[in-house]
Order: structure tokens, then sequence, then C-alpha cells
């Protein structure tokens, strides 16, 4: 029998947030900005060959009492746990990724927020094009914040299209429908992503974290620090510095030797 309980207090210091906590609007915008640019996107453990539990209480160990981050199975099914120990009317949504022209699986979890009536997409785990803020479930009707533009649009054969503005042009990010989730269907997701040969969160090392009109983002060894216009592109050295850059930009302690990853000649096919 699952005896876990959700601790608020400890999730609250964990997102350093102290605002409002009745179920409105506002309450879950500024959940939604205090977990994003607290609690990093990452897949360090399947490249630690540990893989990913979604008990709650192993999410809510990991990423609140470890301080660590995770993948959008992980980090949205946190923030579905804080929203309705809030109060709110929330469930959640699959999607499937179409950052690189091919959609893939229902792999992507989001949420459903009801509040007075009105529909919202929360989602506070896509890496770095994550949402910064809730999405109201309204089509055609771009939203900006802290530099980013969003809008929802029909899509014919995916329902409904999750798009960003890249320079000038609208590209799209993620595809969901309004279908009921199951338990069930959010851990065969989370196997499929987490441990196919094809899925990137097992060919690769990734690491997000927002920061204030900008992203610090990690892929494999290349380090992006970008404000507004102007970005720093590093490549990190492998041991102790690769573990020491993990901590200093995204907040991750590994607590495990940098030969416990996955090489990347490996990972990346070489």
């Amino acid at each position: 029998m699952n005896t876990f309980k959700f601790n608020r207090d400890a999730y609250l210091k964990r997102i350093n947030y102290v605002g409002e906590k009745t179920p409105t609007l506002n309450t879950l915008v500024a959940m939604h900005h205090a977990q994003l640019y607290t609690i990093p996107f990452e897949n360090f453990d399947i490249q630690l060959g540990r893989g990913i539990d979604l008990a709650p209480e192993a999410i809510f160990e990991k990423l609140v009492n470890q301080r660590r981050g995770g993948y959008c199975f992980e980090l949205n099914g946190l923030f579905l746990m804080a929203l309705k120990d809030f109060g709110f009317d929330a469930r959640p949504l699959l999607g499937r990724v179409h950052v690189t022209g091919t959609p893939t699986g229902r792999g992507h979890q989001i949420e459903l927020v009801t509040i007075e009536g009105k529909q919202w997409i929360a989602d506070v785990g896509f890496g770095g094009d994550t949402p910064r803020a809730p999405i109201p479930l309204e089509l055609n009707q771009p939203t900006t914040h802290d530099g980013q533009t969003v809008r929802l649009v029909n899509d014919d054969r995916f329902g409904i299209m999750v798009q960003t503005v890249k320079e000038v042009d609208w590209v799209n990010l993620y595809s969901f429908d309004l279908g009921y989730v199951y338990p069930a269907d959010i851990d065969y997701g989370n196997h499929y992503t987490a441990t196919h040969p094809s899925s990137l969160f097992v060919t690769a090392r990734v690491a997000a974290l927002p920061v204030k009109n900008g992203v610090i983002t990690l892929f494999n060894n290349t380090l992006r620090i970008r404000k507004g216009e102007k970005e720093i592109v590093q490549e990190l050295e492998a041991g102790q510095p690769y573990l020491d850059a993990l901590n200093n930009y995204f907040g991750i302690e590994l607590n495990a030797p940098y030969e416990k990853l996955r090489p990347l000649s490996s990972v990346e096919g070489n």
C-alpha cells in the first residue's frame, strides 16, 4: 500500500516559493515560474544506468530531497503532485515531440489545468524550449513571457500543436490531444524514452535551466549560456571539470564518478 504523502513545505523550499497558495491563476503562474527556473531538466540517471522511477515517492526523493533534476515525466509529475496538493483541478496529458521534423510517439507529459472554467496547458519539462508560463488553451493566440513567444494551432493529424518563434519563423515543439491519460500510458512512454536505443535520452547527455531572458543548456560536452542576444559556448573537459560544471551551472550533484557515465564515444555513435 502506497503511504506517500506530498510534503508541501519541502517542495516550496526546494523551488524557493513564498507566494500565494490558493488555486488561482496567479498561483499557477508563480508556481510554474518558480519550479521551471529552479529544478533543471536533465537525464543523468539514464546516463548512469540507473533508469527512471516514476513512483511519487521516488520523484519527490530525487527532485526535492536530493535536489536533482529530471526530464518531463519527473518534472511534470512533481508539478502535478504540487498542483493537486494546492487544490487545482489538474490532470496529465501526453504529447508527441516534433522538434526534428519527425513526430515521436506520445513520450512527453504535460498538464491540463482548469481554473474557473478556463483551461491552461502547464509544462515545466521540455528542456531549453519549455514554455516560460502556462498557455491558455486557445488557438492562434500568441503569448510572450521572458522573451519567448508561443502559440497553439490546430493540426488535422496530431490535434493541437505547440509552436514557438525561432528567429522569424514559427516552429513546432510538440502536439497533444485532450484524451484521458492513465498511469499505464505514462509508464509506457517513460519506458521507451528512458531505455530505447534510439531515444535522445539514451544516446546523449542533456541538461537545461532557464535564466532571465535566456537559458543554459548542455548537450554532451557542449555548454551554451544564452542571455538575450548574447551566447557563450564552451566545450567541457572530461572528468571532474565536467561534474563541477553540472553543479555550478545546473545545481546537479551526481554523487557518482565521471567514469560511471556512458562514454561519449558510445552515446555519439563514434
